[in-house]
């Protein structure tokens, strides 16, 4: 069989993406995610199963019983089949040389960082760019081989990232410029046959290392700008910036979703850095070393009270 528009994901991401192709711009021939079963050894944020869009759209929905796409059932599905552009999105792992091959233009995604590729190549660049407090986003429209975030780049786009932002926000503005992307990638490729890339970046080569859940540890030794960023680089679908709340009898797990610097004039220096100070509507007002925090949506399952403190 040959399929023409092919699209890997595994999110919701991925779903809507696939909508958008289908309503705006061509039909979408095949859609590559993984099984659920995958998920017992895989990590997946916002992990959505996408077999119903062939319900939905009457796409086809192949399901690869391996994230890296090297299971038996997948290389012989491969093997089989011919193709001519793939598109990712939502999909963190390199797409393995045999599979790149058999796309007659090639597989495309998405990749960005506060400069320009290969700057800032690796895992979560979008959360480590709010952690890190940057203020832009270049999104780049990418050819994969078979190196991670290969300076391979057919076109790009610029967003911000405003002090407002949560990881979910700037997945949306995201999702915005990737589809005018991709709308680009697609109407080239169908007008011209052929798609042209550019390779010649003087920029130079960096890094972002991988982030666990472990990584969203808050230190309140850390300013308040730094804890901020933090919460807003790792909230939902993420797992979450956490503390402890520091307790006669334990340390009890506190998740926190959302917060705000809240103020650096009043005088908290009869307060610890990360005692609560008091609490208003059910939010938090904790001392910070540079001023406060005051934290507006959290989960723990020990009470809070003004003087715990959170480590």
């Amino acid at each position: 069989m040959h399929y023409k528009v092919v699209v890997f994901g595994v999110k919701d991401t991925s779903e809507n993406i696939i909508e958008f192709i289908e309503n705006e711009i061509c039909r979408v021939d095949l859609v590559i995610t993984i099984a659920g079963k995958v998920l017992e050894h895989n990590q997946v944020s916002g992990f959505k199963g996408l077999s119903f869009l062939t319900d939905k759209f009457g796409i086809p929905v192949y399901e690869a019983d391996s994230y890296f796409l090297n299971d038996e059932k997948t290389k012989k599905f491969i093997s089989e089949n011919t193709f001519d552009i793939g598109i990712v999105m939502g999909w963190q792992r390199l797409i393995p040389r045999e599979v790149l091959d058999s796309f007659k233009e090639g597989i495309f995604g998405f990749h960005g960082n506060c400069g320009y590729l290969p700057f800032g190549r690796g895992r979560s660049p979008l959360n480590w760019s709010i952690i890190l407090g940057d203020t832009r986003f270049n999104l780049n429209l990418f050819k994969y081989d078979e190196h991670a975030d290969s300076p391979n780049v057919f076109a790009t786009e610029m967003f911000q990232i405003n002090a407002h932002d949560d990881i979910r926000s700037a997945q949306y503005k995201n999702m915005i410029c990737s589809k005018n992307l991709i709308k680009k990638l697609l109407t080239t490729y169908m007008e011209n046959g052929s798609v042209t890339i550019h390779t010649d970046s003087k920029d130079f080569d960096s890094w972002y290392n991988k982030r666990t859940a472990a990584d969203g540890r808050i230190s309140f030794r850390d300013r308040t700008r730094d804890i901020y960023n933090l919460i807003r680089g790792v909230a939902a679908p993420f797992p979450g910036a956490f503390c402890y709340a520091d307790t006669e009898d334990d340390e009890h797990l506190v998740r926190i979703w959302q917060a705000h610097p809240f103020d650096e004039m009043i005088d908290f220096s009869a307060y610890a850095p990360g005692e609560i100070v008091d609490i208003f509507d059910g939010k938090l007002v904790v001392r910070t070393v540079d001023g406060s925090l005051l934290i507006d949506k959290y989960e723990s399952e020990y009470p809070l009270k003004k003087k715990v403190i959170l480590l």
